[in-house]
């Protein structure tokens, strides 16, 4: 048995729980294939495992979901994958690691025209626009939609993607600088929240009507307003709760806002079945290849700093895509 090493913690809290160890790298087991990683994804999913938000299965953990590098070893009963081969996931535990065996189930072919570490930054952020876009509210060019964070891994990405298919974009930003970033990625118009109010823009914007779906991240601190920009029978997609989780909600205010709709969706359900994870997979490569989504990797941190990336995540110090390089 090898070693490699790792970011682990034993208990949840802040960025300060991290430990940088060497773990034990057994051979890969049945339908498992063993990978070196090229970078890892930094994700707030990874900030709700580390902080005690979403419970994790045991402790230590390894957290992280998101990477990408090359296969060097394979398990018993493996026919998808061979040595050297490319590949990326989004959706298995353990990735914050230099090395890591993980289920063959869980990853992708990377096309060769697509780098390693575009690969990382792009997996879950991507499929998440992928599945949020095509699937949650199957956005086309009537379409007028609110997206929060739009300066964030997943806005700048759907901000792109929506514009692809034709729709009318809004988002909104905690400084100009993020507003100038998301109008350069496919947005038509963004707001400041710190300076206007969102509601009040998007009743401009729209001239009274509202969106038909408002996709949210954010949580406690946009939350019931994000229902105030909705159009009767429209939309409220919460994926997501950076500022904490939404709280007193009722059916009842469906009800009231316009006969509304609300849904709480995950990647994981959205690609649990291997079909709709390729499926989903092919769709973000085809409109990266297609140049219609540029993918910009903004912050990289050693691994061994990874308690420094997540503090940064945590006080919206980055934008886009940050990648951990192990």
């Amino acid at each position: 048995m090898t070693k490699t090493q790792a970011v682990s913690f034993s208990r949840t809290g802040g960025p300060e729980v991290f430990d940088y160890v060497e773990v034990d790298l057994p051979p890969p087991a049945a339908g498992e294939v063993q990978i070196r990683q090229a970078a890892v994804g930094l994700n707030f999913i990874d900030v709700y495992f580390r902080n005690g938000s979403y419970k994790v299965p045991h402790l230590p953990f390894v957290t992280g979901k998101e990477g990408a590098g090359t296969v060097t070893s394979v398990g018993p009963g493996v026919a998808d994958f061979k040595l050297g081969d490319r590949v990326a996931y989004a959706s298995a535990d353990g990735a914050y690691s230099i090395e890591r065996n993980i289920e063959a189930r869980h990853l992708v072919h990377v096309p060769d025209s697509i780098a390693l570490e575009t690969a990382a930054a792009m997996m879950l952020k991507g499929m998440t626009a992928e599945y949020l876009l095509n699937r949650t509210f199957k956005v086309g060019p009537e379409t007028v939609l609110l997206f929060h964070a739009a300066a964030g891994g997943v806005g700048l990405i759907a901000g792109q993607w929506a514009k692809a298919l034709g729709a009318t974009v809004i988002g909104t930003a905690g400084s100009e600088d993020k507003v100038e970033l998301a109008l350069a990625h496919g947005y038509d118009h963004v707001i400041n929240y710190k300076s206007d109010s969102f509601v009040d823009r998007v009743r401009d914007i729209t001239a009274g009507k509202g969106v038909d779906v408002v996709y949210d991240s954010i949580g406690r601190d946009t939350f019931p307003q994000s229902l105030d920009c909705l159009k009767p029978r429209g939309l409220f997609a919460s994926f997501g709760q950076s500022s904490g989780p939404i709280e007193n909600f009722t059916l009842a205010a469906l009800a009231q806002k316009g006969s509304l709709f609300a849904t709480r969706p995950t990647l994981f359900t959205y690609i649990a079945a291997r079909q709709e994870l390729i499926d989903s997979a092919k769709a973000l490569f085809d409109i990266v290849q297609s140049n219609k989504v540029r993918i910009n990797i903004n912050q990289t941190y050693p691994l061994r700093e990874v308690g420094q990336a997540h503090a940064d995540l945590e006080t919206r110090k980055t934008t886009g895509t940050t990648l951990l390089i192990p």
